[in-house]
């Protein structure tokens, strides 16, 4: 019995000691490792890159806090009714309160952006010069993002001791992210660490063709076969690459984001680019909308997005 105890009892002090050695994230580690997603998200949602990394070293502590460690949760968003993903319970303004729980720190980072996108009391912040980060900073404030009553301060000051709003003006769009191995739906994995920037909608990532490229030089630079590009973007072996063009490096999801559940079609777009423009695969749009593979929509049509068109 003693010798059970014993053995219990070094495990608990080695444990002790193993988290207690562990090393923090300093500022300058955290804006290496996640200001490319606060660039990227700052694309496609609006929000700007130096408030995203701000908010999210002033919350998680520069990834060092619990939710961040456990949870990467990296913005201290809780539960709240809309949320179906997984939960984690964490003591905040009161006891054992629910927060949201990512797969990684990119979850948590697009969530903040979408939270913010979708929320009707942050509408307004849409409206300010994106580059106005002061502006964002009382914004946030004055729509009780936080409790804290010197909560845009602490927001204005993180991103002036780090310059962080040179990342607004895109001083820093041609950073390089950590490198690091993606896996996609298919179980490929994907080196991400190339020059040109890998942008992410509907949680899949894409990047924009430039001059020259082919889909062979382009596989060759992303580590993938052509007829995986041919077949997450419903293109085939005639098809040709133009420059501008956003091309899916992951295959497309089933649906959109929660934040888009509709699309109601403008002149010139046909289901091809609206699978596009949401990152949904083409057989599935076509199926939620009870349409026949070929067949277009008309302007001023109701694309369903995430839901079946009812009947």
């Amino acid at each position: 019995m003693k010798r059970n105890f014993a053995v219990l009892l070094g495990i608990l002090i080695g444990f002790h000691l193993s988290t207690y050695g562990q090393k923090r994230i300093s500022r300058e580690e955290y804006i290496s490792m996640y200001s490319h997603i606060a660039i990227n998200n700052m694309k496609q949602y609006g929000v700007p890159a130096s408030i995203t990394l701000a908010q999210a070293m002033l919350e998680s502590d520069n990834g060092n806090s619990t939710l961040a460690v456990s949870a990467n949760n990296h913005f201290g968003i809780k539960c709240h009714k809309d949320w179906t993903g997984a939960t984690i319970y964490h003591d905040d303004d009161r006891k054992s309160e629910c927060f949201r729980k990512y797969k990684n720190p990119e979850q948590s980072f697009t969530d903040h952006s979408l939270f913010l996108r979708g929320g009707k009391r942050y509408a307004f912040l849409f409206d300010l010069n994106p580059t106005d980060y002061k502006a964002w900073a009382h914004g946030l404030k004055k729509a009780g993002y936080a409790t804290n009553p010197n909560y845009a301060e602490r927001l204005i000051k993180i991103i002036e001791e780090n310059e962080l709003y040179r990342y607004d003006q895109g001083i820093a769009v041609s950073i390089k992210p950590p490198k690091a191995a993606v896996t996609d739906w298919d179980n490929y994995e994907i080196d991400l660490y190339k020059t040109r920037p890998v942008y992410t909608r509907n949680r899949v990532k894409y990047i924009v063709a430039k001059d020259g490229d082919t889909f062979e030089s382009l596989a060759r630079e992303l580590d993938l076969m052509p007829w995986q590009l041919y077949r997450y973007n419903d293109l085939t072996r005639d098809s040709v690459i133009r420059p501008g063009q956003e091309l899916y490096i992951q295959p497309k999801r089933w649906k959109a984001d929660r934040s888009n559940p509709v699309h109601t079609v403008e002149q010139g777009e046909t289901m091809y680019k609206i699978s596009q423009m949401y990152g949904v695969k083409l057989k599935s749009l076509y199926r939620k909308n009870r349409m026949k593979p070929g067949n277009e929509p008309e302007v001023g049509q109701l694309i369903y997005l995430r839901k079946r068109k009812p009947l």
